[in-house]
């Protein structure tokens, strides 16, 4: 408990707020890198998920494929890529690691999400003289939308966790708190680290839990 009132009692003071190193900048970078990650990480896998679900071709294998990078510990990623060109871009290594392993919940959760549109739906679409694009945007999208938001929602929770990794390549964002403590030998200040970062990600998932209860009823796959 004298750790856990110690963590607090350096999270309420002022102090530690402020300044380019204050909770306040750490967490406004913190949830950039996310916003960013999460951003690259859709245009890249969304677009692969709903063309592959579509066609009903080679989905599984891209999934498989995709999964593979869950296997692979993100910090490992960004070891590597650190000592590649890619080292040399700034928040670079960090960006890549992270939309790696975003990618394969958002990926999955697309596919499925397309394939488990009722099929009944799409023929009859098919017979109304539907041109594939127009059976994908306003028939099958929007169906497989609450499995597409369910798989961003657990990407951007994942991110918010992850992306402390962006402190050991010398980025921004709740991670450099943790690792000030470290080197600090400030045990407070570790765990006032580690509960921001949780915060953070419980605030992300009630986001999300909101905008899908106030969303419209299709879009939240209520039947």
């Amino acid at each position: 408990m004298t750790t856990l009132a110690d963590a607090w009692s350096w999270l309420t003071d002022a102090a530690h707020w402020a300044g380019e190193d204050g909770i306040g900048n750490r967490l406004l970078q913190h949830l950039v890198l996310t916003v960013v990650c999460l951003l690259v990480s859709c245009l890249v896998a969304l677009p692969v998920a709903l063309v592959l679900g579509h066609l009903g071709r080679g989905g599984a294998l891209a999934v498989n494929i995709s999964n593979v990078g869950r296997a692979v510990p993100t910090f490992a990623v960004l070891v590597l890529l650190l000592l590649t060109p890619v080292g040399r871009w700034g928040e670079g290594p960090t960006v890549v690691a992270l939309v790696l392993f975003a990618v394969p919940p958002l990926l999955t959760n697309a596919y499925v999400g397309m394939r488990e549109v009722d099929r009944n739906v799409v023929q009859a679409a098919r017979g109304m003289g539907m041109t594939g694009r127009q059976l994908l945007l306003r028939v099958e999208l929007p169906l497989a939308l609450p499995m597409i938001l369910t798989g961003v929602r657990l990407a951007a929770v994942q991110l918010v966790a992850t992306a402390t990794i962006a402190a050991l390549a010398g980025g921004g964002g709740l991670g450099r708190i943790i690792t000030a403590g470290f080197n600090l030998a400030s045990t407070p200040m570790v765990v006032a680290g580690a509960i921001l970062v949780a915060a953070f990600a419980l605030v992300v998932e009630g986001v999300f839990e909101i905008v899908e209860r106030l969303a419209p009823v299709w879009a939240r796959g209520v039947r």
